[in-house]
């Protein structure tokens, strides 16, 4: 399975277009955001712009590193037959699903770490020691979610389809989320929606990092939760396509 996670980190690193879009679009569009943007609060938050937009894009950058590259990967990599060569080695399912949610997830941490330092460079973010280091830490282990999300994408849907699945899935997210602007200046049915939803509790752990708090249980066991679901829907249909081939 190490071997496995390697190839996989090697292949994603020579992808020039994956490389860009998760790793240099996500600082660049930060710094396009909240650039010019004041010291003053966010509505309805204790947050800036510089604040809210630092976590909210070092999240978009990991989940478009996992999910949308993991998915299309997958899927293409079925059409070639390059997972049904894998399944004659002695690496189980559950090893396949969980080296590209690894591979996956290291190779989002880039895009944390550069937005981060965009914000304390370039926008001039200051925080504790302790909170650098929980906002990444927490941001990272988060995207393991989105991870399991991108395998059972690229398992349920074909090389042509996967695409704009993803894509519909990714942007859905990403905005009920308020990884685009703060849920507390969208409607009120939304922000229900949101409080149920992963990305807004993947979110959550960092700007309650950034108030100086702990992350709130609930945010946690709502990514653990959906965790689970994720992998185990990727594993199981990892073994359907199986079945099938």
């Amino acid at each position: 399975m190490t071997t496995l996670i390697k190839l996989e980190i090697v292949r994603a690193l020579r992808n020039k277009k994956f490389m860009f879009f998760s790793v240099i679009y996500p600082p660049a569009l930060y710094l396009i955001i909240a650039g010019g943007a004041d010291s003053t609060p966010l509505p309805g938050m204790k947050l800036d712009m510089g604040l809210y937009f630092m976590v909210s894009m070092a999240a978009f950058g990991a989940m478009t590193a996992v999910l949308l590259g993991n998915s299309e990967r997958i899927a293409k990599e079925r059409e070639k037959g390059w997972v049904r060569q894998l399944r004659l080695t002695a690496l189980p399912g559950r090893g396949y699903v969980a080296a590209k949610m690894a591979a996956a997830a290291t190779v989002s941490l880039p895009s944390i770490v550069l937005v981060m330092l965009a914000a304390a460079l370039v926008k001039g973010v200051r925080l504790e020691a302790w909170q650098w280091l929980a906002i990444a830490a927490g941001t990272w282990l988060g995207s393991f979610v989105f991870a399991a999300l991108g395998v059972a994408i690229g398992y349920l849907a074909t090389g042509d389809a996967v695409r704009p699945i993803a894509m519909l899935i990714y942007f859905g997210l990403a905005f009920l989320g308020g990884l685009w602007m703060p849920l507390t200046i969208l409607p009120q049915w939304v922000q229900d929606i949101a409080e149920w939803l992963p990305t807004h509790a993947y979110t959550a752990l960092g700007t309650a990092v950034e108030a100086g708090a702990a992350p709130h249980v609930k945010d946690i066991a709502i990514l653990a939760g959906y965790l689970v679901l994720f992998a185990g829907g990727a594993a199981w249909l990892y073994r359907k396509d199986t079945r099938r081939a």
